[in-house]
């Protein structure tokens, strides 16, 4: 059975810092973002690890864990939402009391996909994966990012629908803020291995390969007894997304995850667009994606709007959900199903 949280209007969010936090010349994108919710009529609680960073973390894991506890304890705050990911959050989580972990929304991407995976394998609370606070600090949103809130405020047995973005971030321009912070230009297109159009459903599951596949093997990675105990055995859909990985090393975790059986009962995968996927030698991205369709025998879309380069689709990490994909357009049905 899988719990879902919801965020009322006027709520209050934590900020909380479980992987990086933000050096001090970096501190005024935190007090923009959270100019920018208090604005739109959030209560903002900023914690102090966010304000902190040393040696690649906000804090010593122990610290982290306990601000991290603290939030999610206060009856108050009804969504934990970290500025953004970093790298050494897998430190905290055999810090965690995950039996003591109440309902609530905890939102974000990149490092953050680890908690947010661990939390819905072990308790069978659902997650979201979407955008980070620092990116709301714009004069708008755009629609794609801006579904973090539909998605949230959806009640228990409801559903949300969210379509591929008319265009993404190719790269980053600082030199030329955007008023919604991404330059989206570049033509969106969800791709299939296939060439054909695509369709499949099933309970959403994932996060980012670099730092998710850690998961593996440890008391807080284990898929198979997830859709055992939580979702009687339905479908399940991956979504992925590569930071930093190159070709060969993504294509090693991949095949690790389906030893591990990660991939056990899969219906389909998703993997979001990247600006890694560095080819080895004559090995690239594409024969990735192919050898790993070969071997499972399920639809494979990719370039979709997820992860590093925005904007991306929140995916709810235990919603059922129905994707669609016609003509390079991609559509995400996601219903909070218990």
């Amino acid at each position: 059975m899988i719990t879902y949280p919801r965020l009322k209007p006027g709520a209050t969010i934590g900020v909380t810092a479980p992987s990086s936090g933000l050096s001090p010349d970096l501190h005024f994108l935190l007090k923009q973002a959270s100019e920018r919710m208090t604005q739109e009529g959030f209560e903002v609680r900023i914690g102090e690890t966010p304000w902190l960073q040393n040696k690649a973390k906000s804090s010593p894991a122990t610290v982290r864990a306990h601000e991290f506890t603290e939030m999610l304890r206060d009856d108050a705050v009804g969504l934990v939402f970290p500025p953004w990911g970093g790298e050494l959050l897998i430190e905290i989580v055999e810090h965690l009391d995950f039996g003591a972990i109440p309902p609530k929304w905890v939102l974000g991407y990149s490092d953050v996909s680890v908690l947010l995976l661990a939390i819905t394998l072990r308790t069978g609370i659902a997650t979201a994966h979407g955008t980070n606070l620092i990116d709301l600090r714009g004069e708008y949103s755009d629609e794609t990012t801006a579904a973090w809130r539909t998605a949230l405020s959806t009640p228990a047995g409801g559903s949300f629908e969210q379509r591929s973005s008319p265009f993404y971030q190719k790269e980053w321009n600082h030199d030329h803020p955007s008023p919604c912070i991404f330059h989206l230009n570049e033509p969106t297109e969800w791709k299939t291995v296939s060439g054909e159009d695509a369709a499949f459903q099933g309970r959403l599951l994932g996060g980012c390969v670099d730092v998710i596949r850690h998961l593996i093997g440890t008391p807080y990675g284990d898929a198979a007894k997830f859709r055992r105990e939580h979702v009687g055995g339905d479908p399940l859909v991956w979504y992925l997304e590569n930071c930093e990985l190159n070709a060969a090393d993504l294509r090693r975790s991949l095949v690790q995850m389906r030893l591990a059986g990660w991939f056990d009962g899969c219906s389909g995968i998703l993997f979001g667009r990247s600006g890694a996927n560095r080819p080895m030698g004559d090995y690239a991205e594409i024969d990735v994606y192919e050898d790993l369709a070969r071997e499972l025998g399920v639809p494979i879309v990719y370039d979709i709007d997820c992860g590093h380069v925005p904007p991306q689709v929140t995916f709810v990490n235990g919603a059922y959900a129905e994707i669609e994909v016609t003509e390079g357009k991609g559509t995400v049905k996601q219903t909070y199903l218990p």
